[in-house]
């Protein structure tokens, strides 16, 4: 298995990044306006994307991209856009430790979207986990 190919180091490394997330944004939308602090962070996403962009030569002309890609990265964008508005607010008025938790139905929510709109199979590890973390998620919302 090629490491830098490989998914699982990725995905790990998203969720790595995801906690240190939360942690640095609990901290840093303290006395501030949430929205302000979601601009800020886009901002610092967009320079280091960039830069990363620029260091792998990476670059691509937009016309070269398919309408298809277009519309659904745009309409990815606005969904994390409004996510991070929510995810920051959630994170100013609650504990981290409640709020990431729940932040992750999204994975939940993501394994039922592949299945009904992509047409996923469904495999019996895929649903327990699931499961198991809308279960978490109900117990840390309401425990």
């Amino acid at each position: 298995m090629n490491v830098r190919e490989s998914w699982l180091l990725f995905a790990l490394g998203s969720a790595f990044f995801a906690a240190l997330t939360a942690l640095f944004g609990k901290l840093g939308v303290a006395g501030i306006n949430s929205n302000l602090a979601t601009f800020i962070r886009t901002i610092v996403i967009l320079l280091v994307t960039a830069a990363i962009l620029s260091l792998r030569g990476e670059w691509a002309k937009p016309g070269a991209l398919s309408f298809n890609s277009w519309l659904f990265l745009v309409l990815s964008g606005i969904a994390t856009g409004l996510s991070w508005l929510c995810y920051y607010r959630a994170l100013q008025l609650g504990p981290v430790s409640k709020v990431a938790p729940i932040d992750k139905l999204s994975v939940a929510l993501a394994i039922v979207l592949g299945l009904t709109l992509l047409g996923e199979k469904p495999s019996l590890p895929v649903l327990i986990g699931g499961g198991l973390i809308v279960a978490g998620s109900v117990v840390i919302a309401f425990g």
